[in-house]
């Protein structure tokens, strides 16, 4: 687990993994806004072949517009991206820590609640992948 991401390992292949994650944003009250497969991307772009990976760029509009109504310059670091990548028989699940994001700028006791709450809400989500509910 790197220092700065949200991290759990599914016994579920990939593709049902993908799916699974997408569920539970949902269900966390997340959509998914963007969806940048990188394994198609980079062996058209690069022609490379890589592990199966995917970024999901996941939002909770509410908390979106409470951290832009505290700091309009908080849209650099939206949306919150969840990665799915392929690892042997199962995958592994990263989300970039909302705390690490706001760590890096001066952030006000506002976007720091909204920050913490999408953290949590993303803990949620990490931790049902992990034990696989």
């Amino acid at each position: 687990m790197a220092g700065y991401t949200l991290t759990a390992r599914s016994k579920q292949g990939y593709d049902d993994t993908v799916a699974r994650v997408r569920e539970l944003l949902a269900d966390a009250g997340f959509g998914v806004l963007t969806e940048i497969d990188l394994k198609a991307t980079l062996k058209a772009k690069l022609d490379v072949d890589v592990t199966p990976q995917v970024i999901l760029g996941a939002c909770r509009p509410q908390l979106a517009h409470q951290a832009l109504a505290a700091d309009p310059s908080v849209a650099a670091l939206l949306p919150c991206n969840v990665v799915v990548r392929g690892d042997g028989d199962g995958a592994v699940v990263e989300a970039f820590d909302p705390q690490v994001m706001i760590s890096m700028a001066d952030a006000s006791e506002a976007v720091r609640q909204v920050a913490e709450d999408a953290r949590e809400r993303l803990l949620g989500v990490i931790a049902r992948v992990e034990d696989g509910s």
